[in-house]
């Protein structure tokens, strides 16, 4: 049982696979701001365009 626990406790084989997905959840956090703020510009652009067309 011991050899089990310490063989456990050895075993990095997840590490990479959690730093992988930490790295995409950043970089969709990041796309995630980036789009909104781009949403909210355009959003502000298309209602100036509009006011001034009526």
């Amino acid at each position: 049982m011991t050899k089990f626990a310490a063989k456990f406790v050895k075993d990095e084989s997840g590490a990479t696979a959690i730093e992988y997905g930490l790295i995409a959840a950043g970089i969709a956090v990041a796309i995630i701001g980036v789009i909104t703020t781009l949403g909210t510009n355009l959003t502000g652009t298309f209602t100036s365009v509009a006011t001034e067309m009526v």
